[in-house]
């Protein structure tokens, strides 16, 4: 690293139920809470100092913000230099639609080309810190991919559990990895029951989306980077593509940090957060909507967005709470509004983004035509992803047309 951590000291102090609140102890490995099956959430002793000025001498990654992250000793960061990705001026698409200000923080500048290796390289930090030698995943491909890279780069064992529909190009990059990769019929909700059938005995650590506190942790940064990129400014509004939402409810956990740190001003208004999803595969907009009681029994199917193919997100409530809590929205995407915001942020923009980040795009139009966004907002999407590794699913697009 460019610069020490050493004087650095993380300002964990407690992991609470996200049902119940229930603490328990962030200085043992844990997994959900015991007392009801749910996400564990970190806790940070806030009335410590951590001045904002610091960052203008610190490295350009995730890490930067190292007191308000989990990790307890230096020596145990796994990095490739994930985060801080840049956000972009649509300039071009903006004067199209007429929109004032229009903006993409692009995530597939990550290492192993998305969002992803946030949360697993904050997964894979702690389960090293914690002595575990070796991790599973159940994945839709972009997750499984970055578990991979930093448990070979972290010297631990990886088993990667995917849909056997997953493109190949995300299989083969966790064969390069030294994974050991396991092909299952269904979707990622069926690789989750295999890996609980491979991991019977428990010899690996389960990092699947939000059954350890600390993928959520490297997520959130990318809410901490929003506010500093943006010149300590917010957006009035931020489209997020949710399958497991991790990144959705990670984003709204730094904004709430950052008022009480006081980075942000406590009576500032925060974004109102869209998730977007798949038409084929939308089970928060149908809670959301009140078309079903929760997710438990949802049956998705595939989409050329395998990260937003996640048909029972374990922490849907956290999601509900998050658009609740910010006056925000769900709202679905068909395939072939995808591909018509692929090739109009490809051929306006020049970005070849993942279908998850056209998703939000086109999310975006439809938002804007209905009212439910102002032509005069501040607009924020996250693309989560490259486009390079979805060519499999994109194949014969054009020859279609």
């Amino acid at each position: 690293m460019e610069t020490t951590l050493q004087s650095l000291v993380s300002h964990l102090s407690t992991l609470s139920c996200s049902g119940c609140g229930k603490q328990y102890s962030p200085f043992e490995k844990q997994t959900v809470s015991a007392c009801c099956q749910l996400p564990l959430l970190a806790g940070y002793n806030l009335a410590e100092s951590f001045s904002k000025e610091v960052l203008q001498k610190r490295e350009g990654t995730m890490w930067r913000y190292l007191e308000m992250l989990p990790v307890l000793h230096e020596e145990n960061i796994v990095s490739l230099g994930e985060g801080y990705t840049p956000i972009l001026k649509l300039s071009n698409l903006a004067k199209k639609y007429e929109l004032r200000s229009l903006q993409l923080k692009d995530e597939g500048q990550n290492p192993t080309g998305s969002f992803k290796a946030r949360g697993l390289s904050m997964a894979i930090t702690k389960a090293k810190e914690h002595g575990v030698e070796g991790c599973i995943i159940p994945t839709a491909g972009n997750a499984g991919v970055a578990m991979a890279a930093y448990c070979a780069k972290a010297g631990m064992r990886a088993t990667v559990v995917m849909p056997r529909h997953t493109p190949k190009a995300f299989r083969d990059e966790c064969y390069w990895y030294g994974a050991e990769v396991v092909l299952v019929d269904g979707l990622i909700n069926d690789c989750a029951a295999r890996v609980k059938e491979l991991n019977s005995k428990g010899e690996l650590l389960d990092v699947s989306t939000l059954k350890e506190p600390y993928r959520i942790e490297g997520k959130k940064t990318m809410g901490y980077e929003i506010v500093e990129q943006g010149n300590w400014e917010l957006p009035d509004v931020i489209l997020y593509p949710a399958g497991g939402g991790t990144g959705l409810i990670g984003i709204w956990k730094a904004f709430k940090e950052m008022k009480k740190i006081g980075w942000l001003p406590e009576d500032i208004k925060l974004p109102r957060m869209v998730a977007v999803q798949a038409e084929n595969c939308r089970p928060l907009v149908e809670t959301f909507y009140g078309r079903q009681a929760n997710a438990q029994n949802y049956m998705g199917k595939p989409t050329i967005a395998n990260g937003l193919a996640v048909p029972r997100p374990l922490g849907e409530q956290l999601m509900l709470q998050t658009l609740q809590e910010s006056g925000g929205t769900a709202i679905s995407i068909s395939e072939q509004e995808m591909i018509t915001g692929l090739k109009e942020l490809g051929a306006d923009e020049g970005l070849f983004v993942a279908p998850e980040g056209a998703a939000v795009w086109m999310a975006t139009r439809k938002l804007v035509d209905t009212g439910c966004i102002s032509p005069d907002e501040k607009i924020l999407l996250l693309n989560t992803g490259s486009g390079q590794k979805y060519m499999e699913n994109l194949s014969g697009v054009f020859a279609e047309d």
